[in-house]
C-alpha cells in the first residue's frame, strides 16, 4: 500500500485569521506603549537631575558653614581666655613670692630693730645676729663674709674686740675645721676686729681648699675685757640670698 502524501492546501475559517490579526495588534500597542513609557520616564528623570537645588538644598550647606564659623570663633574665644589666665596665674605667682620675701625680710628687720633697742625689756650683751657668704666673682673657691653684731641699746657702753671664723666641713673622707691660714687669709692676725655701740657688720673674705665640702660657719666674738660669744651658722642658711637672722649659739 502506498505512503499517504500530505495536503497541498490547508482550509482555515475565516474566524480564525480575524483572530490572528487582533493579537498581533494587540501585543504590537503593547510594545509601542512600553516605549514610549520608558522614553516619557527617562525624560522625567533626566529633566529633575539637571533641575536647580530648591531653597531648602541651598540652605543647609550655608547654615553648616555659619555653624562651623561659630564654632571655630567660640574655640578662639576659649584658647584666648585660657591664655589670659596662665598670664594672670603666672603674675600673681610672682607677686606673691615677692610679697613673701619682702614679709621675710621685714621680719628680719622688726627682729633686728626689736632687739637693738631693747624691746624685751632685758638688757643683752653682744650678739652675732646674723652671717651671709657670697661667692667672690671669677674666683670659684673664695668667698666674702659679712657677720652683723648687735649690742642691746639700753647698754650704750662700747664694746670691741675680734671675731674669729672658723668652717666646718669634709676634706677627703675625714671631717675637718678649718681656720686662719687654711681659710687663706693671710698675716699673723686672722680675725675681723669690731668697735660698736649699738651694731655693726664686720667684713672679709676666705678661701676654701679644692675638694673640701663646707658643712657649716662656726663663728666666735670675743670682746677685750674677755667676753666670748659663740654661734654657728649651716652653710645652706649662710649661702641664701638674705641673711639669716637667730643664728645657733
Amino acid at each position: 500500500m502506498a505512503p499517504r502524501q500530505p495536503p497541498r492546501f490547508v482550509v482555515r475559517t475565516l474566524g480564525d485569521a480575524t483572530h490572528e490579526r487582533r493579537r498581533r495588534l494587540i501585543l504590537g500597542g503593547a510594545w509601542v506603549a512600553s516605549v514610549a513609557t520608558a522614553a516619557v520616564l527617562g525624560a522625567w528623570l533626566g529633566a529633575r537631575s539637571h533641575a536647580p537645588a530648591s531653597a531648602t538644598d541651598r540652605a543647609v550647606p550655608r547654615q553648616l558653614a555659619a555653624d562651623d564659623d561659630e564654632l571655630r570663633q567660640q574655640i578662639a574665644n576659649l584658647q584666648r581666655a585660657a591664655q589670659v589666665g596662665d598670664v594672670a596665674t603666672r603674675e600673681l605667682k610672682r607677686n606673691l613670692a615677692e610679697r613673701d620675701e619682702e614679709i621675710s625680710g621685714l621680719r628680719t628687720d622688726l627682729a633686728f630693730y626689736s632687739r637693738l633697742v631693747g624691746g624685751n625689756g632685758q638688757r643683752e650683751g653682744l650678739r652675732i645676729q646674723a652671717a651671709r657668704t657670697t661667692p667672690v666673682k671669677d674666683s670659684p673657691q673664695a668667698w666674702n663674709l659679712t657677720v652683723t653684731l648687735t649690742q642691746n641699746a639700753r647698754r650704750g657702753d662700747l664694746v670691741k674686740g675680734t671675731v674669729h671664723l672658723g668652717v666646718e666641713g669634709i676634706q677627703g673622707d675625714k671631717v675637718a675645721t678649718l681656720g686662719g691660714a687654711a681659710l687663706g687669709q693671710g698675716g699673723g692676725d686672722h680675725d675681723l676686729p669690731f668697735s660698736f655701740k649699738y651694731f655693726q657688720q664686720v667684713q672679709g673674705t676666705f678661701t676654701l681648699p679644692e675638694g673640701f665640702q663646707p658643712t657649716r660657719l662656726r663663728l666666735t666674738a670675743s670682746t677685750a675685757d674677755d667676753g666670748k660669744v659663740e654661734a654657728t651658722v649651716p652653710w645652706a642658711d649662710a649661702t641664701r640670698n638674705e641673711e639669716i637672722d637667730d643664728v645657733q649659739r
